[in-house]
């Protein structure tokens, strides 16, 4: 993957659970995290005493966080909402020239921040809440 541009890293936010995704941020900064729970098989009989784990099993998850600003106020209303809310609302996640996540996911956390002279900023982390989807580019 060459280097790319922080700015191209877009929210995208499924307000209607009808698949019309309408961006709602884009991102400074980003964190994509992918995490695999293994299933430890190991007994007496695993040679040498070597772990063993069983394949296909465990929880798989996935988090996201990052921080940016908002595209307009009525995207940061919808996003407040879900957060007050405790919805899961259906996401997608570009990364430019690796591809598309996409999927259900719960908000976090929600902070907002702001300099005296400059734009307010807000920092996010979203929790996968089912099976995500992976759409390369």
């Amino acid at each position: 993957m060459t280097a790319q541009a922080g700015k191209d890293l877009l929210l995208k936010l499924d307000h209607s659970g009808a698949g019309a995704f309408e961006t709602v941020a884009g991102l400074r900064a980003t964190r994509i995290s992918f995490n695999a729970a293994a299933v430890d098989v190991t007994s007496l009989e695993s040679t040498d005493r070597w772990r063993e784990l069983l394949a296909g099993a465990g929880v798989r998850s996935a988090t996201i966080s990052g921080s940016g600003v908002f595209k307009d106020s009525s995207t940061d209303a919808s996003i407040r909402s879900a957060f007050f809310n405790g919805a899961i609302m259906n996401w997608r996640i570009l990364v430019p020239d690796f591809g598309a996540i996409e999927g259900p996911f719960h908000i976090g956390s929600l902070d907002y921040s702001g300099d005296h002279d400059g734009e307010a900023a807000f920092e996010l982390s979203l929790a996968s809440a089912g099976p995500l989807s992976f759409t390369a580019f």
